[in-house]
């Protein structure tokens, strides 16, 4: 049988529906209807249940999910049951804040290696973690089956990392280059452009005042 193919825009709220249902836990909230979830999420109740059917549902009718199995499956889902180990390249104040971020352990992937060209990093201690020079980047992979990279360099060597990212064996990069990575299929890469984020946060603000000014001349 043919996989079902998921869309990213479905993929894109799994994350936020793992994240409010955390929060749940943590309140002691044991079970909660599509409508509730709705509200707390300010997603329709329609949606929400269409996103998970395409998981298998989850819900009982007259009952709603119980929060603690759909929290568990969801992470199940997006492979946060199992620990990922992963490395950054580029270890300036980017690659330093997300060694520094404690949560990334808590949802399973945990930070094995960083490594820079810059030789006043090399030999820095982040967070237990040594900064180790790109030159020992190959063997340091196969040795700790490392499966995830974090670029946070310069795109001007973005793509040569990422080549011998690929030909070591790692399956997923999370590039914060400025750059399109070209890759095989069998490698992922997730990008975080974070000037582009700030662009699209300036129109909405922007479309925001528009409608102001519309409102204003009406």
């Amino acid at each position: 049988m043919e996989e079902k193919v998921i869309s990213k825009a479905v993929i894109s709220r799994l994350p936020r529906y793992y994240r409010y249902l955390g929060e749940l836990l943590e309140s002691g909230v044991e079970r909660i209807s599509s409508n509730e979830l709705s509200t707390r999420m300010k997603v329709t109740a329609s949606q929400i249940r269409q996103d998970l059917n395409n998981f298998g549902g989850f819900g009982q009718q007259g009952y709603g999910y119980n929060v603690k199995y759909l929290y568990t499956e969801i992470g199940k889902i997006l492979g946060i049951d199992r620990q990922h180990n992963l490395i950054i390249i580029g270890s300036g104040n980017l690659g330093q804040a997300i060694a520094n971020y404690a949560n990334f352990e808590k949802r399973g992937f945990l930070i094995k290696g960083m490594f820079d060209i810059n030789p006043r990093l090399i030999g820095l201690v982040v967070r237990g973690i040594e900064i180790r020079s790109v030159d020992d980047l190959e063997q340091f992979i196969v040795d700790n089956q490392v499966e995830i990279a974090a670029l946070t360099i310069p795109k001007s060597k973005a793509t040569e990392i990422a080549d011998r990212l690929v030909k070591a064996g790692i399956r997923a990069i999370w590039n914060f280059a400025h750059v399109d990575l070209n890759v095989p299929d069998n490698v992922v890469v997730e990008n975080v452009h974070l000037s582009e984020s700030l662009m699209r946060l300036s129109y909405r603000m922007c479309s925001l005042d528009k409608g102001k000014d519309l409102d204003e001349a009406d």
